[in-house]
């Protein structure tokens, strides 16, 4: 006969064992995930843009439930790429993929089900490993009958493990989608400390936090084209101030015009409202220097992609 395990010795049951691991937010660029991604932590650890491709590496969000600990892995939206940045941003991807206990795949209740969709769900059976879960996102700016609807075709695709509506702005079955995601992970300890919510280092957040900034309101083939990196984080001694200095690579010498604007405007806009996001981040003033360099067809550049940290 064989010997009760120690949870059996203090009366757990197996669904009252803590549950940890990793779980990927994946679909179309610009169907929500990293919207989600920040909703589920319960704050911003991914930057968020109208633009596709605003994702380009894999950020880690840790969410802690009385059930277990949830590491929610935002990746790039999975597209057919053009440049060398997309066949990198691509691999990343599947690399994720492949090391994940769940896939949860997203598609906007307000678009229905297109070849993009397909063409994400069919890469999904290269993970076996993986749980896959449906997620129906901006259920907040759909009918009831359009999330009827894309339930329907959603459901169609394959057997998921479940399928869950959510809207990730109006904090609708947010809970619901953490606690379900966690009844899918292996059973064991939290993987990261209790207060982190994020592996993100503080250079990395900050940059982007500048590049989610400039590409408020920007043209449409300038997204792609954009990089941000830092030079140096100096704290005074003399004053409670953080001087960041930066760069901003862009492709052309055109770019370089749009974001510095008529006279500098717009780089001074763009430097007032990136002080305001990273403030609150290190918890005091800071001191913005932004440079804008151009870098000729840096997504094509190996060389360039690596100085750039692609």
């Amino acid at each position: 006969m064989a010997r009760p395990s120690k949870a059996e010795k203090r009366g757990d049951s197996p669904e009252n064992q803590p549950r940890s691991g990793f779980v990927s937010l994946v679909g179309r660029p610009n169907v929500g995930k990293s919207t989600l991604t920040n909703a589920l932590v319960g704050e911003k650890v991914a930057i968020t843009s109208s633009k596709p491709q605003t994702t380009r590496h894999a950020i880690r969000g840790i969410t802690n439930r009385p059930t277990g600990q949830l590491i929610l892995v935002d990746t790039p939206g999975i597209h057919r790429p053009r440049t060398l940045l997309g066949e990198r941003l691509n691999a990343l991807v599947s690399a994720t993929l492949g090391d994940v206990d769940v896939i949860g795949m997203c598609f906007p209740a307000d678009e229905p089900v297109g070849p993009g969709d397909r063409f994400i769900n069919e890469q999904l059976d290269k993970y076996p490993r993986a749980v896959k879960v449906a997620v129906i996102t901006k259920t907040d700016v759909s009918s009831k009958k359009a999330i009827a609807t894309r339930l329907l075709e959603v459901q169609e695709l394959r057997d998921w493990a479940t399928i869950i509506p959510v809207s990730a702005v109006g904090d609708d079955q947010i809970d619901l989608l953490a606690d379900e995601l966690i009844k899918l992970l292996p059973e064991g300890v939290a993987l990261y400390p209790l207060e982190q919510n994020t592996d993100e280092d503080l250079e990395k957040r900050i940059s982007e936090l500048i590049r989610e900034t400039i590409l408020e309101g920007v043209h449409e083939e300038l997204p792609h084209s954009l990089a941000v990196t830092l030079d140096d984080m100096i704290q005074r001694e003399d004053k409670e101030l953080l001087e960041i200095y930066a760069n901003v690579f862009v492709e052309r010498d055109s770019q370089k015009g749009i974001i510095i604007g008529n006279g500098g405007e717009r780089l001074k806009d763009i430097g007032q409202r990136s002080r305001a996001a990273i403030e609150p981040l290190v918890g005091q003033k800071v001191f913005l220097s932004l440079r804008v360099k151009v870098a000729k067809d840096w997504q094509r550049d190996p060389k360039l992609l690596q100085r750039l940290g692609f």
